[in-house]
């Protein structure tokens, strides 16, 4: 049997994907992120399926009942929030499993950062404001940066930053992200995007800090920083622009359109 791990999206049941929520009806086992998932994604589940939080488990747990489910001929849905491409433990779960020869794949989620700009309601990639978003997060008591991939390094870009697992250092990442974008630069705050409780906090790099201590936020929340935020427009994009020539070049096709 084929373990499949499946990106949860943003917490809501009814963000999940189509493969997603057939993969969870066909399951025999889930194993799911108690922590960070609304209940009712897990009414996808068959009423018979054996469920597993693994909000105390470690790596070699969570390895172990999916290599357990299948060498048991049992189907296993390894849940896990948001999308599986970023801060998701793939690599290290996929590992162990191709060590055990268990087959696996991976059906992507909607990535929390995505539900986060979409409660924002804002465009992370604005024409001459922003046009690369940057993913990353600060380490306080979690595995160590690379030397490399310094948030000073990432701040001199101007690039719209997506702060993961950083809720808890917000006042001193402020300071540090100040230099490079200035104390005005448009913040967004989103606790639990689209799940029940979902909170949304708008300021800037100089007021944000006070926002998240008073509502008292520790966990769960993503950080968006960058001038994209403002509502303000920037430029237009040369995509729609009435003035490019639309006749010379065009592909056939659907890929026209």
């Amino acid at each position: 049997m084929t373990v499949h791990f499946v990106g949860a999206g943003p917490g809501a049941a009814d963000l999940l994907t189509v493969r997603a929520t057939r993969l969870l009806a066909a399951a025999d086992v889930v194993l799911y992120p108690g922590t960070y998932l609304d209940p009712g994604v897990l009414a996808h589940v068959s009423p018979g399926a054996d469920l597993v939080d693994t909000r105390d488990l470690d790596l070699g747990q969570i390895a172990g009942h999916l290599i357990s489910a299948h060498r048991a001929g049992k189907q296993a849905v390894r849940l896990a929030s948001g999308d599986l491409s970023a801060y998701s433990a793939l690599s290290e779960q996929t590992r162990r499993l191709d060590e055990a020869g268990v087959p696996w794949d991976v059906t992507p989620g909607v990535p929390a950062y995505a539900a986060a700009a979409a409660l924002a309601g804002r465009e992370l990639t604005v024409p001459l404001l922003a046009q690369s978003v940057v993913l990353t997060r600060t380490r306080a008591r979690s595995t160590a940066m690379p030397e490399t991939e310094s948030l000073a390094a990432f701040a001199a870009t101007r690039a719209t930053l997506v702060l993961h697992l950083a809720i808890t250092r917000t006042r001193a990442l402020m300071a540090e992200l100040a230099p490079h974008y200035g104390a005005d630069c448009p913040v967004a705050v989103v606790y639990r995007a689209s799940q029940p409780g979902e909170l949304l906090l708008r300021g800037t790099i100089a007021t944000i800090a006070d926002a998240v201590e008073e509502a008292g936020l520790r966990q769960a929340a993503v950080i968006l920083v960058g001038r994209a935020l403002d509502p303000r427009p920037g430029g237009e994009s040369y995509l729609y622009d009435p003035a490019r020539d639309r006749t010379s070049k065009r592909p056939a096709g659907p890929s026209a359109l």
